[in-house]
């Protein structure tokens, strides 16, 4: 079997090897071995942290047709693919007929013998896969940190104007003005483009020779001002089981051959030539989106997909032995890491120890189950009291250093403008058949951070209505419909909702909320929220009779006092009460504590009543 260099450098070597000795009779059910051998290869003595990343090295310093990784969202399905299986060569001197594997491949070797008895015809799908949206500057530093993989500039692949590494990209931004490198904080402004994609990513590229498209390719990211590649994935077993939306490590097989692009422009001409649908029946934007230039969008040939539970590289894959050990460690200390949480917290929030918990909770939320049309676990918090003289400068604060806690993130300043103007909801286009994403096609626990302190008096036109009405689902139901022009698709999401407003103060008064945490105080911070929030709960029946004898005590004097509605969010505070304690199980002692904490919100909420008009 192939040592570690020739697997990671020459993976088709390894394929070949095995479709060869599957002709001899020696190697039946060949491509479950090949996906099982790499698998395990994976596994062995930490053995990814040396595969190369799309995420982090340019892609001119990438070897064709060797193992890379991914780090993505599937962003959009494609339709099938046909392609060859298995075909047949004809050497032109001897005439000898050689039997191929075309699987991993986006181009044949020459002289195909189309007319073959062996020849094979195979289907696979191709996903349309993006950079996970939002994902903040530490969680990428930690990914590239941990890499020890070595690159150097490939010499086989030398596209017309070679790419500029990422770290480039960001010198460059940093000569910037500061409202365009902020763009990631939140939409951009209406005098700046609304396309969702960064448009240093946007750059048309083609193959020597071949003439650039007239326009720059829309590479469809969700967020605004966000970098990296886009990638199309081609997954060939197990289609049925990813969905849409979903984040995973993918590693496979890098294709960037130029061919790719010379076969995308002959088609084009085609289909310029013969715009009869009975002669072609892919449009010209079709094509362009579906076959773009290798050179900005890679194809990356599925070998492994590993589903991503979580994005913190602070806690390894569960089932790995440093995962175990490291949740372990986590568990023990978390009483004392929640102290230290909840004073930063306070502190953030400028003495506000009520409001500093349920932060804390809001943080390590996430909806478990859905029972019919209910999200189970969603906990939307809002603070408001935010002054609208300091509210900007203040809200930003807040959310930057909520940035450095959390692995996901986006902050939506909720301006009249960028209400009536962004593109929220993701819509089908029809004309190119693809998805186009829209601000909300986020990764499960993305933080999405609403700035309503931004709000202006006017009028919402039906984009912004539309807007407005997404985000009321995301909050109520946990769910984006799509737009799909005839009808709407509903996709369940999981995003952690924090509203920040004006109104009733929740915050005691406004001033420099600026906590210096050292970095290795912010790593016990992460790890702490992502393991509460991946904790498995249960109650046990002594404690939900218990719970049910104290719902009807607390309604036999006023039926009106509690409704259903309350006991479901006092159940979903006593969990995370739980969880934020590294406690599995409901507790009687946290029962009281959610009791007791919902009441002193309820009283913050509810409106004083006046006497004589001069209470303050």
């Amino acid at each position: 079997m192939p040592c570690t260099s020739d697997w990671m450098n020459n993976p088709l070597g390894v394929v070949e090897e095995m479709f060869g000795a599957s002709q001899n009779g020696s190697g039946s059910g060949w491509e479950a071995k090949v996906t099982e051998f790499f698998k395990n290869q994976l596994k062995e003595n930490e053995a990814h942290t040396w595969v190369p990343s799309l995420n982090d090295v340019p892609l001119h310093y990438l070897k064709p047709n060797s193992l890379v990784r991914f780090r993505c969202l599937i962003q959009d399905m494609f339709d099938p693919e046909f392609y060859m299986g298995a075909y047949e060569t004809v050497d032109p001197s001897t005439k000898a007929k050689v039997l191929r594997c075309g699987k991993y491949k986006d181009v044949t070797e020459c002289g195909v013998d189309l007319d073959s008895a062996n020849m094979v015809t195979a289907e696979r799908q191709t996903f349309y896969c993006v950079p996970i949206p939002g994902e903040n500057p530490w969680v990428k530093d930690c990914y590239a940190s941990a890499c020890q993989a070595t690159v150097v500039p490939s010499t086989s692949y030398v596209p017309s104007r070679q790419k500029r590494s990422y770290e480039e990209d960001d010198d460059d931004m940093d000569t910037q003005p500061e409202r365009q490198r902020n763009t990631h904080v939140g939409p951009q402004s209406a005098s700046e483009p609304q396309s969702n994609g960064d448009s240093k990513r946007q750059e048309t590229e083609a193959p020597s020779g071949q003439k650039a498209p007239s326009a720059p390719l829309d590479l469809n990211f969700p967020l605004p001002g966000e970098k990296g590649p886009a990638c199309l994935v081609k997954v060939y077993e197990n289609v049925d089981g990813f969905k849409l939306n979903d984040t995973l490590e993918v590693y496979g097989i890098l294709s960037v051959s130029p061919a790719l692009s010379a076969l995308a422009n002959e088609k084009d001409q085609c289909t310029s030539l013969h715009p009869d649908p009975t002669e072609s029946m892919e449009t010209v934007e079709e094509l362009r989106v579906h076959s773009p230039p290798a050179s900005l969008v890679p194809r990356l040939h599925l070998l492994h997909a590993q589903r991503l539970a979580h994005s913190n590289p602070l806690l390894p894959p569960a089932g790995l032995e440093d995962s175990t050990a490291s949740r372990a460690s986590t568990l023990s200390e978390m009483p004392s890491v929640r102290a230290e949480l909840l004073a930063y917290f306070t502190h953030l929030l400028l003495g506000d120890t009520l409001a500093a918990e349920y932060l804390l909770l809001h943080l390590i939320s996430n909806v478990y189950a859905r029972r019919d049309v209910l999200p189970l676990g969603k906990f939307t918090l809002n603070l408001s009291g935010c002054p609208s003289t300091a509210a900007p400068a203040y809200t930003e604060r807040l959310y930057r250093l909520l940035q450095q806690l959390v692995p996901c993130s986006y902050r939506l300043s909720m301006t009249l403008q960028n209400m009536n103007q962004l593109r929220l909801v993701p819509r089908k286009d029809y004309v190119a058949n693809r998805l186009v994403s829209g601000a909300l096609q986020l990764a499960s626990n993305t933080s999405l951070y609403l700035d309503e302190t931004q709000l202006q008096q006017g009028q919402l036109d039906p984009t912004g209505v539309r807007n407005i009405t997404a985000l009321g689902n995301v909050i109520s139901w946990q769910k984006v419909d799509y737009d799909f022009n005839y009808h709407q698709m509903e996709f369940p999401c999981n995003l952690n909702v924090l509203i920040a407003s004006e109104g009733r103060s929740l915050l005691p008064y406004l001033g420099s909320a600026h906590a210096a945490q050292s970095s290795s105080q912010l790593n016990k911070f992460r790890l702490y929220l992502t393991v509460a929030r991946t904790l498995d709960y249960s109650i046990s029946e002594e404690v939900t009779k218990a719970v049910e004898d104290d719902f009807v005590d607390m309604r036999k004097d006023d039926p009106q006092s509690i409704s259903a509605e309350d006991l479901h969010r006092l159940l979903v505070v006593a969990r995370l009460l739980c969880l934020s304690l590294g406690q599995t199980a409901l507790s009687r002692d946290a029962w009281m504590r959610a009791k007791h904490i919902e009441t002193l919100r309820r009283s913050r909420s509810e409106p004083r009543r006046c006497v004589n008009g001069n209470e303050p």
